[in-house]
């Protein structure tokens, strides 16, 4: 029996009421009640979580989250707790995103912390991985991503093979760029190694290639042996594009 494969929409710093309400009423037109094959999220801005709640409840779209704190409650102003997210629902939450590190400096040692309550909730954390252009010409690609998820890995122990990895080449990522079938194949084997080393249900933990999958590509990557599913950025706001790569994913 093959393994189910995920495609998660990462909305990223957008959306609106209304349009919430209209690509939310798209999917759920677009999808059959019972997904074969293929389980379906979308990671939305926290303001819009209750909100997604409501209008993805009864169908198949599982709600995530993009960020979560590594604390469990107290003075962190602007933070949210795992168990404030599964209040709403929140089925998985992106850790580490490349963004997150890029832009609010998180260390490899903080998006363990982060997988870390995340698992304790029982929210399942997506942990992204990737590298940039510079280390990719410097030939530092395998070394990059293994040093990112050992921390994970090595913060969390047995409860290992209950994380989504995301690998997101960040040279790909809303450049219009994507790795080749190849390129990333070549990265997720060394992932699915690793985490064979760490865990003997390696293959049950889902690795996602997130850097401009589309419609487009979506068939010839989600192809690969170990690509186990996509995290889609653009292309999941455009509901027609979304549904298109959720179809590939679902043969």
């Amino acid at each position: 029996m093959a393994k189910q494969k995920l495609i998660a929409g990462n909305w990223k710093m957008n959306g609106s009421l209304a349009a919430n309400e209209a690509l939310l009423q798209a999917l759920r037109a677009g999808l059959p009640q019972q997904l074969s094959g293929c389980a379906v999220a979308v990671a939305v801005p926290a303001p819009y979580l209750a909100q997604v709640q409501s209008l993805a409840a009864g169908s198949p779209i599982q709600l995530a989250a993009q960020d979560v704190s590594q604390h469990d409650a107290g003075a962190y102003t602007g933070e949210a707790s795992a168990s404030m997210l599964r209040e709403f629902g929140v089925r998985y939450v992106l850790v580490g995103h490349s963004e997150r590190r890029q832009y609010h400096g998180e260390s490899d040692v903080t998006v363990a912390a982060k997988a870390q309550k995340a698992l304790a909730a029982g929210v399942t954390p997506v942990v992204c991985v990737g590298e940039t252009l510079a280390e990719r010409e410097a030939g530092l690609t395998m070394e990059v991503v293994r040093r990112q998820l050992a921390a994970v890995i090595h913060a969390n122990g047995h409860c290992i093979s209950e994380i989504v990895v995301a690998y997101e080449p960040v040279w790909a990522i809303g450049t219009g760029r994507t790795a080749s079938p190849e390129q990333a194949q070549e990265v997720h084997a060394v992932l699915r190694l690793q985490l064979a080393a760490a865990t003997q249900q390696a293959d049950r933990i889902p690795l996602l290639y997130g850097g401009s999958m589309n419609a487009t590509n979506a068939a010839q990557l989600l192809a690969q042996p170990d690509i186990d599913g996509g995290l889609v950025g653009g292309a999941s706001l455009k509901a027609a594009d979304f549904l298109q790569i959720i179809a590939a994913a679902s043969v």
